[in-house]
């Protein structure tokens, strides 16, 4: 084996981006260019983002910060070994963009192409920052996934819990809009939190203590309503009450998932815990993270914050990933709104208890 060098595109969402690495499996990588355009302002004005405007934004900007990507790692196209692009779950708009844009890549480079599962970037993602060794415990969290999955190897996830509504970096949007904070709400509630007490409003701590690692925020949003409508709080106090629920339920289910893991990997004797997403870059919900871990004898793992959110870095490693394995893509290859983990090859499993 050697090392790869992969051009990776990411498009899923508001952030267009490109990014070149190098490296070899299980990492550290080498990040030679991450160039990452944000839409944060094109989309403020509506609370969130808007498919069309992102769309277009993709287009407008993937070729230059792919040419910009190249520059500042001196590589051309003949340099690279592959070119990966984000091919879903995502806005189908933008995942079309930045794939199309790939499949031209490689097919003028004669290169060949990574159709990459955007979850799994995000959960290579701690390999390319730490070189993180299978098997591993994973605790996905962003504004459109919240996951608790071993990850046995490439394309191999055995997922122990998922939201049965909604995400928790949706629900933290969701609570800033209600509390008057400017999106997106993730950084404006921990903001707000630092300076709020977090035991002045008694929150539901949803699924916490049920059996399994399933999540659930919508009955915390609901509270979250209800008091808003009810007595107009002070901001600082609900979103330090919020982000102090969140952090339990967190803390709770991936404890859960902790004892399934170990129950399913024995001879697993210092594991890791990763986490990633975009949530993963709250330093609250990391540092109570990193306390259960050492607990529970697991090796907390997140990666920078700049590889917690949306970015190229993760897809082109999970290019590297792919590469070394030979899991090249066909050119007809067909962009995904939808496209979960366990499609990969992994197994879904239904986990009742210990």
């Amino acid at each position: 084996m050697r090392e790869l060098t992969v051009l990776g595109l990411e498009t899923s969402c508001d952030e267009t981006a490109a990014a070149v690495v190098r490296g070899l499996p299980p990492g550290r990588g080498t990040i030679l260019s991450d160039i990452v355009f944000s839409q944060l302002e094109a989309h403020r004005p509506y609370g969130g983002v808007v498919p069309e405007i992102a769309a277009r934004a993709h287009v407008e900007r993937l070729d230059g910060i792919v040419e910009e990507a190249l520059a500042k790692a001196k590589v051309h196209l003949a340099d690279l070994d592959a070119i990966a692009a984000t091919a879903g779950p995502g806005l189908i708009g933008g995942v079309m963009v930045g794939l199309t844009t790939a499949k031209a890549l490689a097919l003028a480079s004669a290169k060949p192409l990574v159709a990459v599962n955007h979850l799994e970037a995000h959960a290579l993602s701690a390999r390319l920052s730490d070189g993180v060794a299978f098997p591993f415990l994973l605790l996905l969290i962003s504004g459109g996934h919240c996951q608790l999955l071993a990850v046995e190897n490439v394309g191999r996830y055995r997922r122990y819990g998922t939201t049965i509504d909604d995400a928790v970096g949706e629900a933290f949007d969701k609570t800033a809009k209600l509390l008057g904070l400017p999106y997106p709400g993730g950084p404006a509630i921990e903001l707000a939190a630092r300076s709020g007490n977090p035991k002045r409003h008694a929150l539901p701590r949803p699924m916490v203590g049920r059996a399994g690692a399933d999540f659930s925020f919508s009955g915390l949003k609901t509270a979250v309503r209800q008091i808003v409508a009810q007595e107009r709080p002070r901001a600082e106090d609900m979103a330090a009450s919020f982000q102090a629920a969140v952090v339990d339920v967190l803390t709770d289910r991936s404890r859960a998932a902790m004892t399934f893991f170990r129950r399913d990997f024995p001879d697993s004797e210092h594991p890791a815990f990763a986490v990633a997403g975009g949530v993963a870059a709250n330093a609250a919900i990391g540092s109570a993270l990193s306390s259960l871990a050492a607990r529970e004898g697991f090796a907390t793992k997140i990666p920078p914050p700049g590889l917690c959110t949306d970015n190229a870095a993760m897809v082109a490693w999970a290019g590297v990933e792919r590469g070394q394995l030979s899991l090249f893509d066909a050119m007809d290859v067909a962009p995904r709104a939808r496209w979960p983990l366990d499609a990969l090859g992994g197994e879904r499993l239904g986990v009742q208890s210990a």
